[in-house]
């Protein structure tokens, strides 16, 4: 079983303290987000977890507590853009989180720290030469740390269009991506990092840049030293490459309040679910009640 920790929210940077009393709990539970009184009790045990996928913009506040999780295998898909607190309002400054993002590659090996500069969009001042210029910036700083680097293009879910209304989008031409892709593919390989696309149908081959799989069977394998068999994920885009797991986080809960954020409606909701957060309860946020019916399940 692959826990994907997660694509709802940042649980690294709000909710570690949560995700180790879970984890010293053996399990935890989770609402269909499509159903939320389908409920599911999630094994943690070592022995049924196969890897923890983290997906965070900080995750300084699980470093020192990474010994906790050394009977896991895991790794960190780490996201550090170039945006300001315009489109970011509250991940921390880039200069800290390079030096998270080093400390945690130092902590754990660059193969486990995934860098994504994603999802890429452009405005009057984020424009092509804005990404390309801080782009190679931030490759520089993270030479030598990470293998890796995830893009992708920004898609305008209803939701998304909303909470980005004022920024004076400008929608992202083919022709565009191709030149973002070329010039970033020409940075990355000198700095010894390799690039791949999330979610996108798009083929930058000729940059040799392949599709990618965040939840990647074949680094899976790597780290745990067994192969894995799996498949692809069914509740994914079809553009999606990755393989099948199990998401643990909830909509609505991530503080950072990016302005792109696809798993956020709006500060107002997010503020009303952290409210209801305790780091003792076994769901993320909220209580159990008479309606509710759990589904034991050990394994994805």
């Amino acid at each position: 079983m692959i826990i994907s920790a997660s694509r709802r929210t940042d649980i690294p940077a709000f909710y570690s303290e949560w995700f180790l009393n879970r984890i010293r709990e053996g399990y935890l539970m989770v609402r269909n987000p499509m159903n939320i009184h389908q409920v599911s009790k999630i094994s943690l045990s070592p022995e049924n977890v196969d890897c923890i996928v983290f997906w965070t913009k900080n995750p300084k506040p699980m470093l020192d507590k990474l010994s906790e999780l050394n009977n896991y295998k895991y790794y960190f898909q780490f996201t550090l853009t170039s945006y300001d607190k315009s489109i970011e309002p509250n991940v921390p400054e880039k200069k800290y989180l390079i030096n998270t993002f080093r400390e945690l590659s130092n902590l754990i090996g660059k193969e486990k720290v995934i860098w994504r500069y994603d999802p890429i969009l452009t405005t009057d001042k984020f424009n092509v030469d804005y990404h390309v210029k801080w782009f190679e910036v931030l490759a520089k700083k993270l030479s030598g740390y990470t293998q890796r680097c995830v893009i992708s293009f920004i898609d305008l879910y209803k939701k998304t269009e909303r909470n980005l209304k004022g920024i004076n989008l400008v929608p992202i031409s083919i022709e565009t991506m191709h030149e973002i892709a070329c010039n970033f593919s020409l940075i990355a390989s000198g700095y010894n990092i390799s690039i791949e696309t999330c979610s996108e149908d798009i083929d930058f081959s000729k940059y040799n840049i392949k599709h990618g799989k965040c939840i990647d069977d074949e680094l899976i394998s790597r780290i745990t030293g067994k192969r894995l068999i799996s498949r692809k994920d069914p509740n994914q885009r079809s553009a999606c490459g990755c393989i099948k797991a199990i998401d643990i986080g909830a909509y609505d809960t991530c503080k950072h309040n990016c302005i792109y954020c696809y798993a956020n409606i709006n500060r107002n909701v997010v503020m009303k679910n952290t409210q209801l957060h305790n780091v003792k309860s076994p769901l993320l946020y909220g209580q159990l009640n008479e309606k509710d019916k759990i589904y034991e399940r050990w394994n994805s």
